[in-house]
């Protein structure tokens, strides 16, 4: 019988050694697993690489990690925003690695990474510093850049409802980049409101099969 629910939301997180890579589903707050990265800090895990679209909000969720200093590195899109002082002050204190990645083509390279692709060519970042040292092509007239795949030992996303064979369904925009990530992890652990019993999600609405997913637990409230 196939069974990929997990009891504890520590049980969950318990094998992300230290200098794992970590992909962390949502668009600033809004899908944010918060409940797997509390426990991921209560779980010791340091010298990470966290690939995420920003660099945490306020004192919750990815910026509680990187304050309590188990960032190693982060991947991501947009590391400030007015409640970002956690990242600034780890940033100018030189004890955080950013890689800064347009917000396309990081879903393009994650994407990349989930259906198996050696690289992609993106006109994202031509011409400027973000493509120093990069191959480039001119193809139709036009000018690319090769970017490579991003992929993870794990991923850490938030779902609306799954079932014990691990197919999610979202609510709304707490969607963004957990379905990609969950293709692009060697390991997907999901966190969901609720387990429910298998043949309740409508099969036309699940977004994630479980194919994808490796555990799920629920952490109860909305995503």
């Amino acid at each position: 019988m196939i069974d990929k629910t997990t009891w504890t939301l520590q049980s969950a997180v318990a094998d992300i050694p230290d200098g794992a890579s970590v992909m962390v589903g949502g668009f600033g707050t809004a899908g944010m697993p918060d409940e797997l990265i509390d426990a991921l800090i209560a779980h010791g895990a340091r010298e990470l690489t966290i690939i995420n679209n920003n660099a945490g909000n306020g004192d919750a969720g990815l910026a509680a990690l990187i304050a309590n200093k188990r960032v190693r590195k982060v991947v991501c899109s947009f590391p400030r925003q007015t409640d970002s002082w956690h990242f600034d002050a780890a940033y100018k204190a030189g004890e955080i690695e950013l890689e800064l990645v347009p917000q396309g083509n990081l879903a393009a390279r994650i994407h990349a990474a989930g259906s198996g692709l050696g690289a992609i060519f993106t006109p994202t970042g031509y011409g400027t510093e973000l493509a120093a040292g990069k191959e480039t092509r001119e193809i139709d007239g036009r000018h690319y850049v090769l970017e490579y795949p991003i992929h993870a030992d794990f991923a850490l996303i938030k779902a609306d409802r799954g079932d014990r064979w691990g197919n999610l369904v979202y609510r709304k925009t707490a969607r963004n980049f957990g379905p990609l990530m969950a293709m692009a992890a060697k390991c997907t652990i999901a966190q969901v409101s609720e387990v429910v019993a298998l043949g309740e999600l409508d099969p036309e609405s699940v977004v994630t099969p479980g194919i994808f997913v490796h555990r799920v637990v629920a952490a109860g409230g909305k995503s």
